[in-house]
């Protein structure tokens, strides 16, 4: 959770119930009035560089995968990314299994794209 989000949410945590609607409903008419691009429907063809750290790799994944929510798989990626720095996994293999990760949550997300 970003700084902003952590601020706002201490902020209206004490409001009353029909105080949070009030701003929630603030929130999607501004949300409405903005023109935000929608993110792309496919991956975006990044290609793997040679050296690439597992940071890295994580960045390239993010903007390859732009659709994907990365809070729904934080928990996988940091178990990853430590597996590499504590653990001494090589971080080929890492990158590989991040490569993976994303793709499997890509196509999770195409099929309930796809079913709606």
């Amino acid at each position: 959770m970003d700084r902003w989000e952590k601020q706002l949410l201490a902020l209206v945590r004490d409001f009353p119930d029909d105080a949070r609607e009030q701003v929630l409903a603030f929130a999607e008419f501004l949300k409405s009035r903005l023109s935000l691009p929608a993110p792309p429907s496919e991956p975006v063809a990044i290609p793997r560089p040679e050296g690439e750290s597992v940071v890295k790799a994580i960045r390239r994944l993010s903007a390859t995968y732009p659709m994907l929510d990365r809070g729904k798989m934080l928990n996988e990626t940091s178990a990853l990314m430590a597996q590499n720095v504590l653990g001494g996994r090589p971080t080929e293999q890492v990158i590989d299994d991040l490569e993976a990760l994303f793709q499997a949550q890509f196509e999770a997300h195409r099929k309930a794209r796809d079913a709606q």
